[in-house]
């Protein structure tokens, strides 16, 4: 019961810090906007991710219950981050991803799966992002950004940076690099008239990017605070962690 206390503790100091009301029209990217090749081809590509990220939380999971309660906890980080919606472009918004720091602590594979909850239930329940993008949503927020941010957490680890500022660099590149992937999505399917694929890209950037950037630093923020509340009082789920490779 102490540790469930624990981590519903953070977990609604966190809560609290992000909701508020927001009307419901903004949105990942939205239900029926991609065209219906470009959906199969993103549920095709994130199936496997998804499938091996599914064997990764079980193997995590099965033997320590008190990773379950810190695998709870980056979900809920997630989904009350990327719950939040600021329009940015017709069809798509920005918003914080929360990925980064479940990245950091499980790795990127678990993260795809708790993502790809997040995902399905903000399209169900509240008309953020769809069923038909889901696929091209998961690649993008719960697949590339968990890896830019576990990859480069380690890198920054091996050079004996210090701890803040790896979990900071990480998360905040780990959001921008979800924003450069959707940007990406939406310019294959529609590329501009002039210029084609490589004008629509740096369109879809540079609009996101407005509003983008100073949420990641934001994100970024938040998630050093949390992380160093989770080494100061999850130590032994850590340690716990720090052999499991994703």
């Amino acid at each position: 019961m102490k540790g469930y206390l624990k981590y519903f503790g953070l977990f609604a100091a966190v809560a609290a810090i992000v909701i508020t009301p927001r009307p419901a029209y903004a949105m990942h990217i939205m239900e029926g906007f991609l065209p219906f090749g470009w959906c199969v081809f993103w549920y095709a590509l994130s199936l496997p991710f998804l499938i091996y990220g599914v064997m990764m939380v079980k193997k995590v999971t099965q033997d320590n219950m008190r990773l379950k309660l810190l695998l709870g906890l980056c979900g809920a980080f997630v989904f009350v981050l990327s719950a939040m919606k600021i329009p940015s472009v017709m069809g798509s918004s920005s918003h914080p991803t929360g990925v980064g720091l479940g990245a950091i602590v499980f790795g990127p594979s678990v993260m795809s799966v708790l993502g790809g909850i997040a995902l399905v239930f903000q399209g169900l329940l509240l008309a953020h992002g769809g069923i038909s993008t889901f696929g091209a949503n998961v690649f993008s927020m719960a697949i590339a950004g968990p890896m830019v941010s576990y990859f480069l957490f380690k890198s920054l680890k091996y050079a004996k940076a210090p701890m803040w500022f790896a979990v900071f660099t990480a998360t905040v590149l780990g959001d921008l690099a979800t924003y450069i992937v959707t940007s990406f999505q939406l310019s294959l399917a529609f590329p501009s008239e002039i210029g084609g694929l490589a004008a629509s890209f740096v369109k879809f950037l540079t609009i996101f990017a407005i509003t983008q950037v100073p949420i990641a630093i934001g994100e970024g923020i938040l998630t050093v605070f949390v992380y160093n509340y989770l080494t100061a009082n999850s130590a032994e789920e850590l340690k716990a962690l720090a052999g499991e490779e994703a």
